[in-house]
């Protein structure tokens, strides 16, 4: 069976793509920072096969999921723990970096801990998580990471200014990632997205009156992280962006 690593995977678009990858045939690798979630996730999954279905769930089956609790803000943790997870026996063909966060506030006023932080999140631990699966990939003969973006990383919002420049960050980084590794026969897309009804906007973090009502469905993020998985290895869609009817909230 495939195998796909993601990270974020206990709540919003993570847990949807986890659902629907598990439907398509996917064993997984689930990452996130909650233990509890993720293991009630797992369990769910654990025997479930078949056509996705959202109302009624995963028909009986079984399915092997393998689970780590790991905190990507601490940079230390994250090669020791992949290590770790990659150590159990499977080697996934397709990683989906979907874990981020976001901030809002002027610039002018954003403590530089902050500023570290969610950088730690949106960009440096991406760069880390694929420095610790390169290896296996490369020696599987080929691999698919995706990146989640956002159309923050194109455009310019008051009060979000951290948030769009880790975007455009790591939509950068993952270019230049797909020139490095095309020779390796490992590919690299980003899922750009606009505003996408998640627990995102209830964080401490993040003050915003957009209407929720308006925003993207976390289902339909998983349904295009799997389109853009299942391409066969001989083409790439290099950059896949989805956005509400009702434009940039």
């Amino acid at each position: 069976m495939p195998v796909a690593l993601i990270t974020g995977a206990s709540r919003g678009i993570g847990a949807a793509a986890a659902r629907r990858f598990a439907a398509a045939g996917f064993d997984l690798l689930l990452l996130s920072r909650s233990a509890d979630p993720l293991e009630a996730l797992a369990e769910e999954l654990r025997h479930g096969t078949g056509e996705f279905n959202p109302a009624g769930g995963l028909p009986p089956g079984a399915r092997r999921i393998e689970t780590l609790a790991l905190d990507l803000a601490d940079p230390g943790a994250i090669a020791p723990g992949l290590a770790g997870l990659l150590g159990r026996g499977l080697t996934p063909q397709v990683v989906i970096n979907n874990a981020g966060a976001a901030y809002t506030g002027p610039l002018a006023a954003m403590p530089v801990e902050r500023w570290q932080w969610l950088f730690q999140l949106n960009l440096t631990s991406v760069f880390q998580v694929s420095q610790a699966v390169l290896p296996a990939l490369r020696a599987a003969g080929g691999g698919h990471l995706i990146n989640l973006s956002s159309h923050a990383a194109r455009n310019s919002f008051p009060d979000w200014g951290a948030y769009c420049a880790s975007k455009a960050a790591l939509a950068s980084f993952s270019r230049c990632l797909a020139e490095e590794e095309r020779p390796h026969g490992i590919r690299v897309s980003t899922l750009t997205l606009g505003a996408v009804n998640t627990p995102l906007w209830d964080s401490e973090t993040v003050h915003s009156s957009f209407d929720r009502r308006a925003m993207l469905d976390p289902e339909r993020a998983a349904e295009a992280l799997l389109f853009l998985a299942q391409q066969p290895a001989s083409q790439v869609v290099e950059d896949l962006t989805l956005m509400p009817a009702a434009g940039a909230l």
